[in-house]
């Protein structure tokens, strides 16, 4: 109970490290805008100071009801910037980003904390990302999203979460198996399980997180991602967007050489040439440590 109480605190500080280095990235990707919005409001000068009227009333600490009003003031601005976003691809590059790597820290932590394990558990080629992870966080969002333009009830949001999370699950487990012989979880072991890899335990996890996201998370995510209002934000965007999709494009192509190897299938050009030349199984198997894959279709998951 101890380790498991120390474990959770421990999580707890990694997300919000994790969250605070997002934020100074963040102000500086938008640098200015926020700034420039205090002047356009009269908040401060145009040499950066406050105003005299502003500092007579400025107190060292605000009362109780001064950050009540402070709180409810900030969750009518959110409210009303959310009523008009329309969600679109800027938002959705950083929401799979940001997904897929605390997705990713996340399941790192908990295995090192529960189970003493410091496996890599990553799912591309280049960079800490879990695609699955990353995608479905940009589906419990858009779908977020959807519901909050919907007005849904609670139970609503609980079993549409269970619903995507779950097929989600069965989709990429069905998916790695059938098209690369490779297993990277499963649930077969487990009483509850529905298919090898959807559990109603997991499922419930999902209907729980969707519920939580929709409520708690995804307003005050997209509130503080707002739209571009820089160059510099633009151009970070594109060159990620651009980034990701080659690294998914390369993990594939490795995958499908992988299984091609086993199955003593040569290459045929040289990209494939060039593949198996420099992401060997060797390269493979250190990469993706929590992943087995059997050139006869029975991977297993360790």
């Amino acid at each position: 109970m101890f380790l498991t109480l120390l474990s959770l605190l421990f999580l707890l500080l990694v997300v919000r490290g994790f969250a605070r280095v997002v934020g100074y990235f963040w102000t500086w990707l938008g640098h200015g805008r926020d700034l420039e919005h205090a002047r356009a409001r009269g908040r401060v000068t145009s040499e950066g100071s406050l105003p005299e009227e502003a500092e007579e009333v400025l107190s060292p600490r605000l009362t109780r009801r001064q950050r009540a009003q402070v709180l409810q003031s900030r969750r009518e601005e959110r409210e009303e910037f959310l009523d008009g976003l329309s969600l679109g691809w800027y938002q959705i590059v950083f929401i799979f980003v940001l997904g897929s790597m605390a997705g990713l820290l996340l399941e790192e932590v908990w295995m090192f904390a529960t189970a003493g394990l410091t496996e890599s558990r990553v799912g591309l080629v280049w960079g800490p990302f879990s695609p699955l992870y990353g995608t479905g966080t940009v589906l419990l969002t858009a779908l977020s999203f959807w519901l909050r333009r919907k007005q849904a009830r609670s139970w609503q949001i609980f079993l549409l979460s269970a619903i995507v999370g779950g097929s989600l699950e069965q989709l990429t487990g069905w998916g790695m198996e059938t098209l690369f012989h490779a297993q990277s979880w499963t649930y077969a072991a487990l009483p509850d399980h529905i298919t090898t890899w959807v559990a109603w335990r997991f499922l419930v996890f999902w209907g729980a997180l969707g519920l939580v996201w929709a409520k708690v998370i995804t307003p005050e995510l997209l509130f503080r991602i707002g739209e571009p209002t820089t160059r510099r934000q633009v151009t970070f965007v594109v060159i990620l967007a651009v980034y990701l999709a080659l690294d998914i494009f390369l993990t594939v192509a490795c995958f499908s050489r992988r299984a091609a190897r086993d199955a003593g299938i040569p290459a045929h050009n040289a990209f494939e040439a060039w593949v198996d030349q420099n992401f060997t199984d060797q390269f493979m198997s250190s990469k993706f440590q929590n992943l087995v894959i059997d050139s006869q279709g029975g991977g297993d998951a360790r």
